[in-house]
C-alpha cells in the first residue's frame, strides 16, 4: 500500500496499482476522490464520468475514463489556460498510477475546453507556419503544456517545408517552428510565464 497526502485532505491510502482494464474501478476511485476535493475546496462543480466513452479527442485519443464538468464554479476550472482543470487531471491520473505514457487514458473537460483549445492551437501553427515562410526566421510559442506542444508538433506535420522542435525546460517548454532547412542559431529562450495577478 502507498500513502499520499493531498494538502488539506485526511490521508488517502491507494493501492500498489490501478489496473485501467478495470475501468468501472478506476472510474469509482476517480469519483471518490473527486467528491473529496471538491467538498474540501467548497467547489460548486458538478460532473459526470463516463467508462467506455465513444468520444476522440482532440490528440486523435480515445480516452478509456472522461470526466466532464459544469456549474458556476467551471470559470474557476478554467482560469489559467485550465490549469486547475488540468491539475484535477494530474491528481486523479496519480489516484489510477497510469504511467506518462498512459495518460491519454484519462481525460478530464469543461465546458468544451479542449476542443475549443485544440482549435486555437491549430490556428496559431497555420499564422506560425505562414510567418515563418514569409520571414525566414524561426517563431517560437510561449511555453505551454507537454499535449499542447505535441498538438502543435502534430498540426505543423501538413507542412512540409518546416520543422519544429520543443526546446526549454520543465514549465517553461516552448515549440520553435524552423524552416526545414534552416541553419541558423536557435532563437533565446522563452520568458518564463507570469504567475499571479497584479
Amino acid at each position: 500500500m502507498l500513502e499520499m497526502c493531498l494538502g488539506n485532505f485526511s490521508e488517502v491510502t491507494l493501492p500498489a496499482a490501478m489496473p485501467i482494464q478495470d475501468r468501472v474501478a478506476a472510474a469509482r476511485r476517480v469519483d471518490e476522490i473527486l467528491r473529496r476535493m471538491l467538498q474540501q475546496g467548497n467547489f460548486r462543480l458538478k460532473y459526470r464520468i463516463s467508462a467506455n466513452p465513444s468520444v476522440t479527442t482532440e490528440l486523435g485519443d480515445s480516452p478509456e475514463i472522461v470526466v466532464d464538468f459544469s456549474g458556476p464554479d467551471s470559470g474557476l476550472l478554467l482560469e489559467r489556460n485550465g490549469e486547475l482543470l488540468r491539475a484535477f487531471e494530474h491528481v486523479a491520473l496519480k489516484v489510477l498510477r497510469l504511467e506518462s505514457e498512459e495518460h491519454e487514458k484519462l481525460s478530464f473537460d469543461c465546458l468544451n475546453f479542449k476542443a475549443l483549445r485544440a482549435q486555437e492551437l491549430k490556428l496559431a501553427a497555420e499564422v506560425a507556419a505562414e510567418r515563418v515562410r514569409k520571414t525566414g526566421s524561426p517563431y517560437q510559442f510561449a511555453p505551454m503544456s507537454a499535449r499542447e506542444r505535441r498538438m502543435l508538433h502534430l498540426a505543423m506535420r501538413e507542412h512540409p517545408d518546416l520543422r519544429t522542435e520543443s526546446s526549454g525546460e520543465a514549465e517553461r517548454r516552448f515549440v520553435v517552428v524552423y524552416p526545414k532547412d534552416y541553419k541558423g542559431g536557435a532563437p533565446a529562450a522563452a520568458p518564463a510565464m507570469r504567475r499571479g495577478r497584479r
